[in-house]
């Protein structure tokens, strides 16, 4: 079985559906993972072996679903995942209020042709594949228009991953390690030069390369932020082509 084809189902292990669905996909060859719908299962899964892509499938019990359903919301944007669901229509529709469907990437109505989705997890495998071979970036910054802006600016040619405060970007890297880090120099609670000495501290992620991301570009932010030794320096106000080809130059001369 082709290790790649591997799917996270989420459902209700002892429903005749799930378990139908789950044996549809096998005959298409997929390595289906079952686990219900429960955080504390999902959360036990092993981090380092996760699938890509994950499929859940609602029932009438989706109402009272919320924590698990923000729960699944928030892996999806952490993880990057493929994310398919399959209800009735009234289903979907509540499910919706806790996933935007900007990052769902199918909804499917039951009754459910199985071979229909087998075709859409295929997809899904190809996509995940030319991405993984992608570098990987991820960007840190609190705003949250800024981290949106530039991951819609970065992700049609990196691996894009974004977290919104300094300590949320060192857990994720302790998890889930990346080429290139974007860092916001100024942040609440704990700023970018400071995220940065926390980094090169830590000997699993001192060798990460770090760009500073400023809005300021007087002289003496400048020197100060460049004698910390980051990569580089960019100004937020950079035009988009600009922001990318300073990042192409800057894994162009690395290798």
């Amino acid at each position: 079985m082709d290790n790649s084809k591997r799917v996270l189902l989420i459902g209700d292990k002892k429903s005749f559906m799930v378990t139908a669905i789950a044996n549809g996909l096998k005959d298409e060859n997929f390595n289906v993972i079952q686990t219900s719908p429960d955080i504390t299962e999902i959360s036990r899964l092993d981090e380092d072996n996760l699938p890509f892509i994950w499929v859940m499938y609602l029932d009438s019990s989706v109402g009272d679903m919320s924590e698990q359903l923000i729960y699944i919301k928030d892996s999806i944007v952490e993880k990057r995942i493929f994310f398919f669901m399959i209800g009735n229509p009234d289903e979907l529709d509540t499910a919706g209020e806790y996933i935007p469907k900007e990052i769902i990437k199918n909804t499917f109505v039951r009754p459910l042709n199985v071979s229909s989705l087998a075709a859409e997890l295929e997809n899904a495998v190809s996509e995940g594949e030319k991405q993984a071979e992608r570098k990987k970036i991820l960007i840190i910054d609190d705003n949250p228009t800024t981290l949106h802006l530039l991951e819609s600016q970065l992700e049609k040619k990196y691996r894009v991953f974004i977290a919104s405060s300094g300590m949320n970007g060192i857990s994720f890297l302790l998890k889930q390690p990346v080429d290139l880090i974007l860092l916001d120099y100024e942040m609440p609670v704990a700023d970018g030069p400071q995220i940065l000495k926390m980094l090169r501290q830590d000997i699993k992620l001192s060798s990460i390369p770090v760009m500073f991301l400023t809005g300021k570009s007087d002289k003496e932010s400048v020197i100060k932020a460049v004698s910390l030794k980051p990569v580089n320096y960019l100004l937020k106000t950079l035009p988009p082509n600009e922001l990318i080809r300073q990042i192409d130059d800057f894994f162009a001369n690395s290798k």
